[in-house]
């Protein structure tokens, strides 16, 4: 088997992991089951600091004992979690659930990234990395956008059946996993135990300025987008849409996200100064939320939107500038504290989101989102500056 074909087979298994039936009517599933949006929330907010917990451990797992191995192990126990939820009810195992998955997803978290580029590293293509990435962010979210049509159609005849069928589909991605083939580079200079340690690797990215606020300014944007992804459906409510068009409705964003990640290595091409481009899509992503917090009415879609465009771009494109700094045998480590850092800010700013739509109404949830946003992202923005990175 050729290691190249690591590729194909990583887009594969985005295809099957990012197949979320469910994920169009998950809010509603949990709130049928009883829950609030606090309590939705809150299983949010355990998922979240799951994977914070286990986020730079399995990096560090991944870089010790192998990618492929941790894929493998993060494909069966998001498996387990959402077979908890197609046959229990209750909020206490949903929380269980959200741990399994949590785990899961932690696992597959930098593994991934870091098994396509040394992938591509090793097959003389490093330069391929952003069209790579994208194509597989791409992949992901037309998977989720034919997903979510599907589910949306599902829900209509019972809103558990989408659970059931996101459980079948999961099962498939563990035998693609054992399918992948481990780089040479890892076999030959896996990490060190001693020198390489986590402390060390955490120093490491604290030591090297522009890797640390490219982290620190990716992980801002990644909790932003996490959180309008879990609030689009209350917002959906809110508008009285439909559930059948919830799924329609998710496929555009998805599709929309896909497309920009698609096109995302021509557009940083195109685009010469790289601090512009950051600063020019931050303002533009602020000024979304803002404008969701104002709103009350369908054009509080058009900036749903825009965010997922600029998600679309931002995430294949910093995963670039970032694996553009790193040594292969800390990398799925390095790209772990991106994950670590934008799961601890979901997971502190989620049940607050939810808190202040159920006791006042979901426009203070974007007021309080939009104010930490345009607080937080001036940070890394302002220090970035300092080091010229449109010339990296």
């Amino acid at each position: 088997m050729r290691l190249i074909d690591n590729i194909w087979k990583m887009y594969f298994l985005k295809a099957i992991m990012w197949f979320m039936v469910a994920m169009p009517i998950i809010v509603i599933f949990f709130q049928n089951h009883g829950l609030s949006l606090t309590e939705v929330m809150i299983l949010q907010s355990v998922y979240s600091l799951t994977v914070a917990l286990f986020e730079i451990p399995s990096g560090y797992i991944a870089d010790l004992f192998g990618r492929k191995n941790t894929i493998i192990f993060s494909t069966f126990f998001c498996f387990i979690g959402y077979l908890i939820f197609s046959n229990y009810s209750d909020f206490y195992i949903f929380c269980l659930a959200e741990v399994f998955v949590g785990i899961g997803g932690s696992l597959m978290s930098g593994s991934d990234s870091a098994l396509l580029y040394d992938t591509l590293l090793e097959s003389d293509s490093k330069d391929e990395y952003t069209k790579v990435e994208g194509r597989s962010y791409a992949i992901g979210n037309f998977s989720e956008a034919s997903a979510a049509i599907l589910g949306g159609v599902l829900a209509t005849y019972s809103i558990l059946l989408p659970v059931y069928v996101q459980t079948i589909i999961l099962f498939f991605g563990i035998p693609i996993a054992f399918t992948l083939k481990e780089t040479t580079g890892f076999k030959k200079n896996p990490i060190k135990r001693s020198s390489d340690g986590m402390l060390h690797i955490i120093k490491y990215v604290y030591n090297d300025s522009i890797l640390k606020w490219l982290i620190v300014f990716s992980s801002i944007i990644g909790m932003a987008t996490l959180s309008i992804a879990w609030l689009a459906q209350p917002i959906f409510n809110l508008l009285e849409i439909p559930i059948v068009y919830f799924g329609i409705i998710w496929a555009i964003l998805n599709v929309s996200a896909g497309f920009t990640s698609f096109n995302s290595h021509i557009i940083e091409k195109k685009i010469n100064n790289k601090y512009k481009l950051l600063i020019t899509l931050s303002i533009l992503i602020v000024i979304s939320f803002l404008s969701i917090a104002f709103l009350d009415n369908v054009i509080i879609l058009f900036f749903i939107l825009i965010i997922y465009l600029i998600r679309g771009i931002l995430t294949p494109i910093m995963k670039t500038y970032i694996n553009n700094y790193v040594p292969s045998n800390k990398r799925a480590t390095i790209l772990s504290i991106r994950s670590f850092i934008i799961r601890i800010m979901f997971a502190i700013t989620a049940p607050l989101l939810g808190l202040l739509n159920d006791s006042y109404t979901l426009n203070y949830s974007f007021y309080f989102l939009s104010i930490i946003l345009a607080i937080c992202i001036v940070i890394p923005l302002y220090n970035l500056k300092s080091f010229n990175i449109s010339n990296s």
